[in-house]
């Protein structure tokens, strides 16, 4: 019988140790990556699943950022995300946005941003977006750079005034099932108690508005919570690096870098926070009637 030539035993032999060294590095290791396995999402079948992604734009080094979005093409591949929501002071300039439409094909979707400036223009962008279930989700995005300064002591003053009255024009003229308000600054301030943040101000001329024209969501940049649930309104902040009491700049535990995922339905809107690292962190679940679970 033909011997094999002493390569084609040096080839399989290089391919069986390359064989195993992938199995030995997959087995036992954790599944935690969303675009690998739900990890907790759920999602049905018929069609009826709507996605879309929230996450906080603005300058970070460049490796950091290449993984983030990474991690969201996946994210929005996997789930068919519609849009992304971008909760940036820097409006259309924001890098993150820029540099995630044009280098990454999944998240060339709608991307909706805010922006914090002292220009007169306070509205960023409202849209009425339909449900595969026919009903109407609305997003209404401000400029609260008029705001700086003045939460929560809500103080008067002409563009504070300017912002008040648009947001009240643009939510009596919505109908969806849905509504959602998206701004840079977070509206909820915390105070210290037993080295734990605990929710403690709201901004009320915002907050008297979102109740009477039945907002459900305020959706900003990350101040010092994950969310919070004021009466039936949900403040939800993207996590991202904050800074302590005594200006260290710290992550806290839960904080890492990374960005939010809804699924929006009839009943509720489920959000996941996803870290750049593809690991679902907490889920927190908005229902119609103003009850929120963990």
């Amino acid at each position: 019988m033909a011997k094999r030539p002493s390569w084609v035993c040096t080839l399989i032999t290089q391919l069986s140790l390359c064989l195993a060294l992938y199995v030995a590095l997959n087995l036992g290791q954790p599944q935690k990556y969303i675009y690998q396995r739900t990890n907790g999402i759920s999602s049905n079948r018929k069609g009826l699943d709507f996605y879309f992604i929230s996450v906080t734009g603005g300058f970070r080094p460049l490796e950091q950022q290449t993984l983030l979005l990474k991690q969201m093409e996946d994210v929005a591949k996997s789930y068919d995300a519609r849009f992304v929501i971008n909760t940036s002071e820097l409006g259309e300039d924001d890098p993150l946005k820029q540099n995630a439409t044009w280098l990454f094909p999944s998240l060339k979707v709608p991307w909706y941003t805010t922006k914090a400036s002292k220009e007169k223009e306070v509205g960023c962008f409202q849209e009425q977006i339909r449900l595969p279930h026919g009903e109407a989700l609305d997003i209404i995005g401000v400029n609260t750079g008029s705001l700086q300064g003045k939460i929560p002591t809500a103080l008067p003053s002409a563009s504070g005034d300017l912002l008040l009255n648009w947001l009240k024009s643009a939510l009596e003229a919505i109908n969806g099932h849905w509504c959602i308000v998206v701004g840079f600054h977070p509206l909820v301030l915390c105070e210290e108690h037993e080295e734990q943040l605990e929710a403690k101000k709201i901004y009320e001329p915002l907050h008297h508005i979102f109740m009477k024209f039945g907002v459900n969501t305020y959706l900003s940049k990350h101040g010092c919570i994950k969310y919070s649930r004021q009466d039936s309104i949900t403040y939800m902040e993207n996590p991202g690096l904050i800074e302590s009491g005594n200006g260290r700049s710290v992550f806290r535990i839960e904080m890492v870098d990374g960005f939010l995922l809804h699924k929006v339905s009839s009943l509720e809107i489920l959000t996941y926070f996803v870290t750049s690292e593809g690991e679902v962190v907490y889920r927190t679940a908005t229902h119609q009637r103003g009850k929120e679970v963990m």
